[in-house]
């Protein structure tokens, strides 16, 4: 029975992928998180239609549930993406504290198709002075006075 309901939740988040391409709004890529079993919210990709690199379907879902739930920690729910998110989405579902990911297509899927993320991946195993962007540290020291001043507060809110 509980695979009918994941089959369900998957169903909705591929539909919204086919949708957003047939409409033309965008990449093949939907995404909906679920709590309890009720869905909280969904969404498509959105970089063309918004001009929003970080607005991929994982993102903007977790996005509109942190604004219906009014928190930013969405630990007890889950999504479903109609594709394996790629770093910048996995990181926002890490940062977001949802309990488990379901996807169906995978990166080499989504690599065949023109959305090839293996050159972050081996960025990411690169030294900062060997990666293709140049990554610059400065001003340190001046920076350090707010986190100084973040570690002070007693009644701060953590995440």
């Amino acid at each position: 029975m509980e695979d009918k309901v994941h089959e369900k939740f998957m169903k909705i988040a591929i539909e919204l992928s086919e949708y957003n391409v047939q409409e033309g709004l965008g990449g093949p890529f939907g995404a909906v998180v679920v709590k309890d079993g009720m869905i909280i919210s969904r969404s498509a990709n959105r970089v063309v239609a918004s001009n929003d690199p970080t607005a991929h379907a994982e993102v903007m879902a977790i996005r509109i549930a942190c604004q219906e739930l009014e928190t930013f920690n969405l630990e007890g729910c889950v999504i479903y993406t109609s594709c394996e998110p790629c770093p910048m989405c996995l990181s926002a579902i890490y940062w977001a504290r949802l309990d488990k990911v379901y996807y169906a297509n995978n990166k080499v899927d989504a690599a065949a198709i023109g959305f090839d993320d293996h050159f972050i991946y081996d960025e990411l195993d690169k030294q900062m002075h060997e990666r293709k962007l140049p990554i610059v540290q400065m001003m340190r020291d001046e920076a350090q006075g707010a986190f100084a001043l973040w570690s002070k507060i007693e009644n701060k809110t953590e995440y």
